[in-house]
């Protein structure tokens, strides 16, 4: 996963900087501070998944993604590189590229298309990991909306992605 995001994400932005698009508007801008509102933020996509899901939780039978977190078998510094480069290109593409992109359709359809493309290519959790996914981008959607900021989406995502495998049950 890593190689691959590393890959198309360098063939995309090849591809975005022969098309003149301004490439440097989709770096993040790492700082302590984004790194703190990205904590909040992740907190805050945990309370909102939380209240989208419970309703199903115990309701269904086990979700795929919580399969594939119990059986999974990473070292924590593999963990930490694949949330770095999956946090990175996901919020990049999903939020610096594609919201930012349709916002002239209107905020409604940009967030929508954002949030669509989101959790069509994150369906293999499941339909209560869709719904937590559908959370986790409306809250990072939004935030991205009024700040304008990447670095604590990115930030907030790589925790999402860490986490539950710190977390998980043995």
């Amino acid at each position: 996963m890593v190689a691959s995001e590393l890959v198309l994400g360098a063939i995309a932005l090849g591809f975005l900087q022969a098309r003149r698009y301004a490439i440097s508007s989709l770096f993040p801008a790492p700082t302590l501070q984004g790194c703190a509102v990205g904590i909040g933020l992740f907190f805050a996509t945990w309370v909102v998944g939380w209240l989208l899901t419970a309703p199903f939780v115990g309701r269904l039978p086990e979700q795929p993604i919580d399969r594939m977190v119990h059986d999974a078998n990473l070292s924590l510094p593999v963990i930490v590189l694949m949330a770095m480069v999956n946090g990175t290109y996901e919020e990049i593409f999903l939020l610096g590229f594609l919201l930012r992109g349709l916002r002239g359709f209107g905020l409604s359809v940009a967030l929508g298309v954002m949030l669509l493309v989101r959790v069509l290519y994150h369906l293999y959790q499941g339909p209560v990991g869709a719904l937590w996914v559908l959370a986790f981008g409306l809250v990072l959607g939004l935030y991205f909306i009024r700040s304008g900021r990447l670095w604590p989406a990115i930030f907030a995502h790589m925790l999402g992605d860490i986490v539950p495998f710190v977390f998980r049950d043995p």
